[in-house]
């Protein structure tokens, strides 16, 4: 099925055992003429030399510098490895009919979308060549490789509005703020402002399975798999992209917890409630994404993200947090990076309290609830206040519901933590984005939000008697959101704040 397959962009992948070297060196052997086949590392790249040479012989092959074979019909098989991020740019402008990727979870998202865009018929290549990419992998085992989940939505994500079936054909394209978007058909969108129509591009997904594989299904290579400890077990034995993770044992939260939270959420806000905060890690053009989260007492709505290239200016940021606080709620905006000050300003200009955020704050902390630890910092302070109200094992367990997304999940499991002779220390954002790939908006934001405002879900906050139960809320009156002067902001903002 997966060799067959007509889709642009399949994922094969699922148990240990499947034949998933078997296909990427199979491929570019009969039907491709420019392939690249790649690992995370040149050190890894044995395997798929090793499976080459098996089916095609030596005759062609070259080991160094980078491997290589060259076909007596023409065609040329190479390999490449893209262990850091920029990397991926040594492969910039060469077209290739095929890309074959080995373990594409151990790869960082933007490293493959950047090698992929360049999947089109090379020098010499017909018109009617076939272009595809296979990812061929075994479930992620850590954050790095969670945004397989959403790439590949209908299949792997239970949460998916219109799941799919494994095989099934879809299509995907991406819209002008660069996300994916997933379409009826094969059909070209045309966007306002474009010159010309977008056209998708189409996605499956395959399951490899050991029982499929007749060179191993009757060896005890099952019993191997079964041995395994978690969460490989779970992984190369299972095949199962969404419970194979294994938390780190530095991990600040707990995917479970964080897991659990968006179990409970629910799409509408507690009845009677007011919104309690508003955490905001803004951007200012650029790739990365304004993102605000808003909280009611312990209940998170869902995420608003703005692409950095419409807030270009700090005042812009500032109409987006008007527009979507409520109630009178604490506004909490990161300063970090200089884009928060500006926003800051404009909202104390029309008396509206807001905190500012500054990460590596030392001074003013809090400790953690137990008492027993300070923090090096007031990022590590807010990243732990959240993982403490997330705490299942609390009194009365955690209330706290954070809208679904894998993006969010990733954010927040992410950060490790040490215990130093300062206190807590929650490891850096920058630290975070060079091994995610990618910045951490969604979960900076929540934490802010967490971190500021009414949190009745705590037990401290919650009236213990036997008719409410232990869980019933102090209410809290809303507060009358102030009037506020856009300025050349005022007709934009009208009727929407």
């Amino acid at each position: 099925m997966a060799y067959f397959h007509p889709a642009n962009i399949m994922l094969y992948g699922g148990q240990a055992g499947g034949g998933k070297s078997a296909l990427l060196c199979g491929l570019p052997l009969q039907e491709h003429r420019r392939s690249l086949l790649l690992r995370r590392e040149y050190g890894d790249l044995g395997g798929l030399t090793d499976q080459m040479i098996a089916f095609n012989g030596k005759k062609g092959f070259v080991g160094s510098p980078r491997p290589k074979v060259r076909r007596e019909d023409g065609s040329i098989i190479d390999f490449g490895a893209c262990q850091y991020l920029g990397d991926e740019l040594a492969f910039q402008g060469q077209a290739r009919d095929f890309y074959g990727f080995d373990e594409v979870t151990q790869f960082l998202e933007q490293q493959v979308r950047f090698i992929i865009g360049w999947n089109r018929p090379g020098p010499g290549v017909g018109p009617d060549q076939n272009c595809r990419v296979i990812f061929a992998s075994n479930p992620p085992t850590n954050s790095t490789g969670d945004w397989i989940i959403p790439f590949f939505g209908p299949w792997l994500d239970p949460t998916h509005p219109n799941p799919a079936k494994d095989g099934e054909l879809r299509w995907c394209l991406t819209d002008p703020d660069g996300n994916d978007m997933w379409v009826d058909g094969p059909e070209p969108v045309q966007f306002p402002g474009r010159s010309k129509p977008t056209i998708p591009r189409s996605r499956t997904f395959v399951r490899a399975s050991l029982e499929d594989n007749p060179y191993l299904i009757n060896t005890d290579y099952q019993s191997v798999l079964d041995a395994m400890p978690e969460p490989f077990r779970s992984a190369y034995r299972d095949g199962n992209f969404m419970l194979a993770r294994e938390d780190d044992l530095k991990q600040a939260i707990p995917t479970s917890w964080v897991m659990e939270a968006q179990k409970r959420w629910q799409p509408n806000p507690p009845e009677d409630s007011a919104m309690s905060a508003l955490g905001c890690d803004p951007a200012q053009g650029g790739a990365d994404n304004m993102v605000i989260s808003t909280r009611y007492d312990w209940w998170f709505s869902e995420l608003i993200v703005v692409p950095g290239k419409r807030v270009p200016q700090g005042r812009d940021v500032g109409a987006e947090i008007i527009k979507a606080a409520r109630d009178g709620c604490d506004i909490a905006i990161d300063l970090g990076g200089g884009y928060g000050s500006v926003p800051y300003e404009m909202l104390e200009e029309n008396g509206i309290k807001a905190h500012r955020y500054k990460g590596q704050q030392a001074k003013n902390l809090g400790k953690s609830a137990d008492g027993h630890f300070r923090f090096v910092n007031r990022r590590s302070e807010i990243i732990w206040k959240l993982r403490e109200g997330l705490d299942p094992s609390q009194p009365g367990g955690s209330r706290i519901a954070l809208p679904p997304g894998q993006e969010l999940l990733s954010d927040l499991t992410t950060p490790n933590f040490e215990i130093t002779s300062r206190g807590i220390k929650v490891e850096t954002k920058d630290s975070v984005k060079k091994r995610l790939g990618r910045s951490t908006d969604y979960g900076d934001a929540v934490c802010l939000c967490w971190w500021k405002g009414d949190r009745g879900h705590t037990t401290t906050s919650f009236t213990n008697n036997e008719e409410q139960g232990w869980h019933a809320p102090k209410k809290r009156k809303k507060r009358k959101t102030p009037k506020v002067s856009y300025g050349k902001y005022e007709n934009r903002m009208r009727g929407k704040s």
